[in-house]
């Protein structure tokens, strides 16, 4: 993104990837950065309203047919205001200083006030904790907000204080070149030689024992709230990459270090039951697929079957910093639950 007038609105390029859908405001929702918070609906407005630019034209038809490699410019309006109050909520802080601030972010708390949650946000903590430092490109809804990770996942968060580290961090997003690992723990374990896993539609396999699953991720048809594996062009691109860490009770689970080349919603936990694997505590992917007792003991299976959330934790990120150039990788040791649920499974091995 970059600044496009003194009223604080910026610009997005969009480049048009390989296979694309047959109208432009497919095309656009497929491509844009999961981090710019545009839904399909909030594009068609855009175009509607001309913020949609091809070669400095705007383009008012959401049908318009489009073409593999070509480059769209986005006009930004800031976010709608929200009134989101600073509170007292105690932060983890991993670094500081006058751009930006990285945050290991515990379960449970919402990223930023949307509804159903207008308070006791990341947001709201971040308000007090900052003052009026955050950037504001995001408008008072998403100050300083460059990236999220869902309320039950834990972990690792880069937050921009200033605007040129929000450019800067918006742009190594969407190049797809910030490192983010996450360690997850899974039923059953995601091995190259299992023929249903080659079988498996996106899934592939790499050196080392990695897994590389890539697909299309769109909303669900009947389920707004979820992600759903998507093909032929539609959806947003999305490639997951995992590999096996350790093993419980033969095949029963494992614990897997998943990282991203994109950052889609939902993206390791559709990716992982698409491939079989689902996250353990995942009400909403991870089906009704149980941990046995006969493979890892009664306690481990009930730790295991009642845990309350996805076992998912951002552990690493890597990026560089935007104003200083230096190479800034971080890294956080698995919450209490999760370091808990393992060594019980470890146990029972």
């Amino acid at each position: 993104m970059q600044d496009l007038s003194e009223e604080g609105a910026a610009t997005l390029t969009v480049t048009i990837g390989e296979n694309p859908p047959d109208r432009l405001d497919k095309a656009l929702a497929r491509e844009v950065p999961e981090e710019a918070s545009l839904s399909r609906s909030r594009l068609m407005k855009m175009i509607a309203e001309g913020d949609v630019l091809f070669d400095g034209t705007p383009v008012t038809d959401p049908k318009a047919k489009v073409q593999e490699g070509q480059e769209y410019t986005l006009i930004l309006a800031p976010a709608e205001d929200y009134d989101a109050k600073p509170e007292a909520i105690p932060l983890t802080i991993l670094y500081e200083d006058a751009d930006l601030i990285v945050i290991d972010k515990p379960a449970g708390m919402v990223v930023h006030p949307a509804p159903g949650s207008p308070s006791g946000t990341l947001v709201n903590a971040l308000l007090h904790h900052c003052g009026d430092t955050l950037s504001g490109i995001g408008g008072e809804k998403r100050p300083g907000i460059v990236h999220r990770i869902d309320k039950d996942t834990t972990g690792l968060l880069v937050v921009a204080k200033s605007d040129r580290a929000h450019h800067g961090l918006a742009k190594q997003f969407e190049d797809h070149s910030v490192t983010r690992h996450y360690i997850a723990l899974v039923h059953g374990v995601p091995d190259a030689a299992d023929p249903r896993l080659r079988g498996t539609r996106g899934v592939s396999f790499e050196a080392g024992g990695i897994v590389r699953i890539a697909t299309g991720l769109a909303r669900h048809k009947t389920d707004r709230q979820r992600q759903a594996v998507v093909w032929d062009g539609a959806g947003r691109h999305a490639v997951t990459r995992a590999r096996v860490v350790e093993t419980f009770g033969g095949d029963a689970a494992a614990l897997i270090d998943c990282w991203l080349e994109t950052g889609r919603t939902h993206q390791i936990r559709v990716h992982m039951a698409h491939a079989g694997h689902g996250l353990l505590g995942d009400q909403t992917y991870g089906g009704r697929r149980r941990l046995s007792p006969k493979a890892i003991g009664a306690q481990a299976a009930d730790m295991g079957n009642a845990f309350p959330r996805q076992a998912l934790h951002a552990a690493t990120l890597g990026f560089i910093h935007p104003v200083t150039g230096e190479a800034l990788e971080f890294e956080s040791p698995l919450p209490p639950d999760m370091a808990s649920l393992t060594a019980a499974l470890r146990s029972a091995r």
